[in-house]
C-alpha cells in the first residue's frame, strides 16, 4: 500500500510543530531521534537494541532551544525524526508501568497534589517535573523502604519522546516508540515555559503503584 504524500507532509508539518512548540514555549531542548527504515534503525546498527527510539546525528549533547536549528533539522535534515526532550536541564521526569502510573495518579489527584504533565507511551506513564540531580533523587529514595526496579529516572543524560503536533489522542510517533501522548498536557508556568512539580511530593506514591503492581496486590 503506497503513502500518501499529503498525510506524510501532514506528518512532518505535526513533528515540525510539536519540535518548535518544545522548544520554544515550553523551553525544552529537543534533538531528532533516529527513524526505522524498512524495520532497521537509522543508526545503522544492525544489532541495535531499541531501533528508532533514541537520538541519533545528531546527539543528545546537541539539544537546544533555538527555533532556527530546530526548523533546519526538521525541514531539511530529518523531516521523518521523533522529537525527543534531553531531560535534565529544564525537565526531568519519573516513568513507570502504565497500569501503575493510572492507579497513582487517580490516587494523587484525590490527593489533591498539583501534576504537571503526563506522557502515555507503549507500556508506561511518565511524569514530568523540575530538574533535579541525581545526589538529591538518591537521598530522597534512600528513605523509601524498598524501589522496584520497573521505575525509571530522567534527568541529566535523559530523554523523551514527544507527541506530534502536541497531539492529545495517541498517534504514532515517528521512529520505534509506537504510539505517544499527553494524560495531561503541558500547562504554562509563570514567566513562561511549562509549569512543573518538583519531584519530591510525588515519589513515595509513584513507587507504592509499582511495588503494589509487582506484588500483585490491587493498588489503592
Amino acid at each position: 500500500m503506497r503513502e500518501n504524500p499529503k498525510d506524510r507532509s501532514e506528518d512532518r508539518s505535526a513533528r515540525l510543530a510539536a519540535a518548535l512548540t518544545a522548544a520554544v514555549d515550553h523551553r525544552w531542548p529537543v534533538v531528532p531521534g533516529a527513524v526505522l527504515r524498512d524495520g532497521r534503525c537509522s543508526c545503522g546498527d544492525l544489532d541495535c537494541t531499541v531501533p528508532g527510539a533514541h537520538p541519533h546525528d545528531p546527539s543528545l549533547l546537541a539539544a537546544t532551544t533555538d527555533a532556527r536549528m530546530v526548523r533546519w533539522w526538521w525541514e531539511r535534515q530529518s523531516p521523518d525524526a521523533p522529537v525527543l526532550a534531553a531531560t535534565g536541564s529544564t525537565v526531568s521526569a519519573v516513568s513507570l508501568p502504565a497500569a501503575a502510573g493510572a492507579r497513582a495518579l487517580v490516587y494523587l489527584g484525590a490527593l489533591r497534589l498539583p501534576l504537571g504533565p503526563v506522557l502515555a507511551m507503549p507500556g508506561r506513564y511518565a511524569l514530568l517535573v523540575a530538574p533535579y540531580s541525581l545526589d538529591v533523587l538518591g537521598e530522597m529514595l534512600a528513605q523509601l523502604p524498598w524501589v522496584p526496579g520497573s521505575l525509571r529516572y530522567h534527568g541529566a543524560g535523559g530523554f523523551l519522546p514527544l507527541p506530534p503536533g502536541g497531539a492529545a489522542v495517541g498517534v504514532p510517533s515517528a521512529g520505534g516508540w509506537g504510539r505517544v501522548r499527553w494524560v495531561l498536557a503541558p500547562r504554562p508556568g509563570v514567566g513562561g515555559g511549562v509549569w512543573l512539580p518538583q519531584v519530591g511530593p510525588l515519589l513515595g506514591e509513584l513507587v507504592e503503584a509499582t511495588v503494589r503492581l509487582d506484588s500483585g496486590r490491587s493498588a489503592y
